[in-house]
């Protein structure tokens, strides 16, 4: 169904960096003030007053949580007395809720340096407290001119303070894809805001003085305030605004409480939301992924924790989000595993080649990943255990199952487009197949490699060219292919020796000829491990009809492809996915005296003429 929305991107100005606190004074000048009143700790106000210099006509130290009404009172009269035009303000969501309300009471602009990473700097809203409620607004009035981010802001803030607001920050980007106001522009900010949270932060933990991560967490805190100032409040921002003005609970900490559980609450309602999330954080399941990162991390996990009674919770509603936050319930889901993979892939550290390295890292990764999302069973893994132990067994030099494997899951096909398809000027090459056998019988230009098999008679005649059209005499080029039935003479215990293959060596013009027999579609092995595959998926076996081609010459690269008959069966669904438009040729029926070599009945016989082009 076609999603409806509205989107008005934030006019705040950002000014994002390292040391960025010494353009508080440009960016107050540029708002138009000159008299400004400071509201900050002694932690960091001196160097913000420092770099505003005589801007500053009087300051203001009693930010409190929750933006009481008292408070913001006291600072109105400061404001008023000093007959200050612009209001700096330094800290957390405390020093940034009272700017906002002193700008919705005077009007006057706000220049927001923020030290915490909750990203309620970027959002027109505004939560206060008055006897024990706390009532929220929306309004442009309240939303800052200018934000500056300052990394250096930041490197001193505690690693608890860290982590809750973080995830009070997250907060922000889970409950905007659930919103009704959510868009494209939002769930991608969302979700980009997720993943350097969930990336950046127990970098953190292990380094509180990593800069690079705690700019990474600094921008992704930004962003998530930015989802949350383009769509409405939902549930999780509503109870932790009522448990906080109701009962003083610590902001932050409150909201890394309830996010899971409300998580786990929307999962039902809002599935598709939830499952952006999971795909963020990698895994099956985000709400108790959340959970085990605050653990994991060392944040509260229980409204127990912060000192609420459990009878505190009667009357609010929803009952069952409320309890189990307060219990520190764990949601229902796998559990995180990003510890163990991390273990394992350290394990690899001391590989001294580079590439094997590389390799069996993304591999273990990528198994990992698998693994984890879709919450794989022992049983699930004993079979798929088993069924690789199958492949094996049934493998040998002529029946390569694995390599039929890697053909019916589309691998090879991969593979070869990488390592070969990588020039528009040279034919395009197609999967070798498990049906090619090293070393086949040499033949004279003109011989039939059929071997007295029946079949429609089909002539073929071809060159080998390089990219720039000349020939390339003496290129030696390997021929296979299945007969009439769909058998190639491995799978044929009747036949003494190899048919349908052969080597032949182009003339000194590139060229080279011979008989063979129509080629037809065909089922791959039914009778193993990947034909029970096939089975089990209701994927057919089938090959498209074509002929295998392995061209080599010194100083080329080898060309593995194969040609399909025009007009064949499976051409859109070839089991291998082997079939390239550009190796789709016409084996026509032939008119005139057929070349000598093979007899030809009443039926008549088919030509195929085709130019190899390869490349060095």
């Amino acid at each position: 169904m076609t999603r409806g929305f509205v989107h008005s991107p934030s006019p705040t100005r950002v000014v994002f960096g390292a040391g960025t606190v010494a353009q508080a004074a440009e960016e107050v000048r540029r708002l138009g003030g000159s008299r400004v009143l400071l509201l900050a700790r002694p932690r960091h106000g001196e160097k913000v007053a420092a770099a505003l210099g005589d801007l500053v006509v009087a300051r203001f130290d009693g930010a409190r949580m929750h933006t009481p009404v008292e408070v913001t009172a006291q600072a109105l009269d400061v404001l008023t007395s000093a007959a200050a035009d612009c209001v700096v303000a330094v800290g957390g969501g405390s020093a940034t809720g009272l700017a906002k309300a002193l700008a919705a009471r005077t009007g006057v602009p706000q220049v927001i340096l923020p030290t915490t990473y909750s990203g309620s700097e970027v959002t027109p809203i505004l939560g206060e407290t008055e006897n024990g409620q706390k009532t929220t607004r929306r309004s442009p009035d309240v939303l800052p001119e200018t934000v500056i981010y300052d990394v250096d802001l930041t490197l001193d803030l505690p690693v608890p303070t860290t982590v809750t607001s973080s995830i009070n920050a997250m907060a922000h980007a889970v409950e905007a894809l659930y919103a009704p106001e959510a868009n494209p522009v939002v769930d991608a900010i969302a979700v980009q805001a997720i993943r350097g949270i969930t990336h950046s932060l127990p970098l953190i933990v292990a380094d509180p003085s990593d800069v690079d991560a705690r700019a990474e967490l600094l921008e992704s805190a930004w962003l998530a305030g930015s989802c949350l100032a383009s769509v409405s409040m939902g549930l999780h921002h509503k109870l932790c605004h009522q448990l906080g003005g109701q009962f003083d609970l610590p902001h932050a900490e409150t909201h890394t409480v309830m996010l899971p559980q409300v998580m786990a609450y929307k999962e039902k309602e809002s599935p598709e939301a939830l499952a952006k999330v999971a795909e963020a954080l990698d895994v099956p399941d985000a709400a108790a992924a959340v959970f085990d990162l605050v653990t994991e991390l060392g944040g509260p996990t229980s409204l127990r924790e912060l000192g609420l009674p459990e009878s505190s919770l009667d009357g609010i509603e929803p009952a069952s989000v409320l309890h189990a936050a307060w219990a520190g319930t764990r949601p229902d889901g796998a559990p995180t595993l990003s510890a163990l993979t991390a273990q394992v892939l350290a394990s690899f550290d001391n590989t001294p080649d580079p590439r094997l390295k590389q390799l069996i890292t993304d591999l273990v990764q990528h198994l990992h990943h698998f693994a984890v999302h879709n919450d794989l069973t022992e049983d699930e893994w004993l079979f798929a255990i088993d069924f690789l132990t199958r492949t094996g067994q049934i493998s040998d030099d002529k029946r390569k199952e694995f390599v039929l494997l890697s053909d019916t899951l589309g691998v090879s096909s991969i593979v070869d487009a990488l390592t070969n398809s990588r020039s528009p000027l040279t034919t395009p090459s197609a999967v070798l197949g498990p049906f090619y056998v090293e070393g086949p019988p040499a033949m004279e230009h003109g011989a039939d490699i059929s071997g007295g098999l029946d079949g429609e008679p089909l002539w073929v005649s071809t060159e080998i060219i390089d990219t720039e059209g000349k020939p390339v005499p003496g290129a030696v080029v390997d021929v296979w292919q299945a007969n009439k039935d769909g058998f190639y003479d491995v799978q044929l215990a009747e036949v003494d020796g190899p048919v349908l293959r052969a080597r032949f060596v182009a003339d000194d013009e590139g060229r080279l000829t011979f008989w063979t027999t129509l080629p037809h579609e065909y089922p791959v092995p039914e009778d193993g491990p990947v034909g029970q595959m096939l089975g089990g998926t209701a994927r057919h076996p089938y090959r498209a009809p074509h002929v295998h081609f392995m061209i080599m010459a010194p100083h080329y690269h080898t060309l593995v492809t194969q040609l399909f008959v025009k007009g064949g069966a499976y051409m859109d669904s070839d089991t291998v996915f082997g079939v390239k438009n550009g190796l789709i040729v016409d084996f026509p029926k032939a008119e005139g005296e057929p070349p000598a070599g093979r007899e030809v009945t009443a039926d008549g016989w088919h030509r195929l003429d085709y130019t190899f082009r390869i490349g060095r």
